[in-house]
């Protein structure tokens, strides 16, 4: 297999992971795996989910997470990308599937999952819930990956369950906002929430940061993320869309908490024309955990679809060397 080139690599500290992990008083003990549910669910125009996956949270006011499972082998779990779905990891899902049992679920209010369920307010909600899933379908130890605003509850996961989660690799992860510092997202959550849609201005706005500059208008893909953008339903984004932007978008000890993380088995990937997780602020998030940070050249906020078979090698690379 040829090697994945790094632009830059950060050198591994000797520190180990932390210790054992322990609940926070406010989130309930785990509820006994509820039985997979088959279930049909709408798709916004640019999802490619297969309908029949579900599973039925065991909480108050459940709700039922979709999600796509691919493949044989060891189990990777896969976070998209806010205001995204499933979909995004399409070019990965296809290549990694061939080696590895892939899970891919669609957050709250995107794709074809569900409403947020009530009380879900932080990322250690989000972690749990996903840890639900993985006792579902009896899966006890898997990697991570997480692509932009869909790392930090990917990152929750695997500092909560450091035991199940062998190996935790982050695309384009949104530089975390520091204590007392605002995060520049607030405002647009603020103003759709007023609304009760995305503005035209607001739309404009997210697609010229997350894609390329030398991505046309035009293009198919900016065409459909910007349309499922202007239709979002007033009461998907009043009741989950927001919600779940806060929760992503909001982290204020972000910076401090990416040192908890174990240096040998993390990976962070960015695109070297990213202009959201640009490779200065990646440098300095590896630098922080001490792991190693790769460069995509060539790619935006979005590597995976702007550069899918480098990052397929990079990703069959690293799954190689932390599941083994």
């Amino acid at each position: 297999m040829s090697r994945c080139p790094a632009a830059f690599l950060i050198g591994k500290s000797c520190r180990t992971a932390g210790g054992r992990y322990r609940r926070q008083a406010a989130w309930p003990s785990r509820p006994p795996v509820n039985p997979l549910v088959a279930g049909e669910g709408s798709v916004n125009d640019f999802s490619t989910f297969a309908a029949g996956q579900v599973m039925r949270l065991a909480e108050p006011g459940d709700g039922l997470l979709h999600y796509q499972d691919r493949g044989r082998g060891p189990a990777v779990l896969l976070g998209h990308g806010y205001l995204w779905d499933s979909a995004m990891w399409e070019p990965q899902i296809q290549a990694l599937s061939r080696q590895y049992r892939i899970i891919a679920p669609d957050l709250w209010g995107h794709g074809a999952s569900g409403p947020l369920p009530p009380g879900t307010d932080c990322l250690a909600h989000l972690a749990e819930q996903m840890l639900q899933l993985m006792d579902a379908l009896d899966i006890p130890e898997f990697a991570v990956v997480g692509l932009s605003a869909g790392s930090p509850w990917c990152a929750e996961l695997a500092m909560r369950a450091p035991r199940r989660v062998r190996a935790l690799a982050m695309l384009a992860p949104c530089p975390p906002a520091g204590p007392g510092e605002p995060s520049r997202y607030l405002g647009m959550l603020d103003a759709a929430l007023a609304e009760g849609r995305i503005a035209p201005e607001s739309v404009e706005a997210i697609v010229s940061i997350l894609f390329r500059r030398t991505t046309a208008p035009a293009d198919a893909l900016v065409q459909a993320f910007a349309r499922s953008l202007l239709s979002m339903p007033a009461d998907r984004l009043r009741a989950s869309v927001v919600p779940l932007g806060r929760i992503l978008l909001g982290c204020r000890d972000a910076p401090d908490r990416l040192a908890r993380l174990d240096p040998a088995t993390t990976l962070l990937v960015c695109g070297d024309a990213d202009r959201l997780c640009t490779p200065s602020v990646l440098q300095r998030m590896a630098a922080r955990i001490g792991c190693e940070a790769l460069l995509v050249p060539g790619a935006g906020h979005f590597p995976g679809l702007d550069q899918p078979e480098f990052v397929n090698r990079c990703l069959l690379q690293w799954l190689a060397r932390t599941l083994r």
